[in-house]
């Protein structure tokens, strides 16, 4: 069976609204200035366009405050056709920690990083619900370390649970991450080296201590 190609079918609801004359309202889960760099220059031609930070995953709390700080500072300098708002959420990370309980040694990527999906996509979905969005959707699959067909997939059931359109998307497709990359050095953005919950931090450190270390002494061979 093949894979389904989420940005095409994104491509196509873009498509159809620019044909009928809409502008359709989008709230989007956003995660980091970087990654919504990536995704707002497409989106804000078409879509008005409300991003939504709402990320109790991230730690510590000055953390949370910089990546928020440095999307306010993204927002007044792209210049967006549709120019979009800004909501950001309130810092919960006792809800992270109780949806990640018992996976707490789970490499990244895995079902831990599928809960965060979720809990931040349901946020997302009822918000865009209670405030009459017509779509919700994620900056979060363009980075090539999430799993863009498990968003999708949540993205669809919260649809359906809460009579709101997702839009399908894989935004690292069509060089969106390298865009994302090229977009962070022309504005000085802040890139963080690690996802933002604790254990992708604990992760990333081993990954540079291995690098530094060197082949020899982290005990591999050449």
């Amino acid at each position: 069976m093949p894979e389904t190609n989420y940005r095409l079918l994104m491509e196509r609801e873009i498509k159809k609204a620019r044909a009928e004359g809409r502008q359709p309202s989008l709230l989007l889960h956003v995660c980091c200035a970087p990654c919504s760099s990536g995704c707002l220059e497409e989106l804000c031609e078409t879509f008005r366009v409300t991003c939504y930070y709402d990320n109790p995953n991230i730690a510590p709390r000055e953390e949370f405050e910089r990546r928020a700080e440095e999307l306010e500072r993204l927002l007044k300098l792209m210049p967006l056709r549709l120019p979009p708002g800004l909501c950001v959420a309130d810092y919960t990370p006792d809800r992270f920690y109780e949806i990640a309980r018992g996976l707490e040694a789970l490499p990244e990527g895995g079902e831990r990083c599928f809960r965060c999906y979720r809990l931040r996509l349901s946020d997302t979905a009822q918000k865009a619900r209670d405030e009459g969005f017509d779509y919700f959707t994620t900056t979060l699959s363009i980075s090539p370390l999430k799993n863009a067909g498990k968003l999708n997939q949540i993205g669809a059931e919260l649809a359906e649970r809460y009579g709101v359109a997702y839009l399908f998307s894989d935004f690292k497709k069509k060089d969106g991450y390298l865009r994302s990359i090229r977009n962070s050095k022309e504005y000085g953005l802040y890139r963080q080296d690690y996802c933002g919950c604790v254990y992708s931090k604990a992760q990333a450190e081993e990954r540079r201590k291995r690098r530094e270390q060197g082949p020899e002494e982290d005990g591999r061979t050449v």
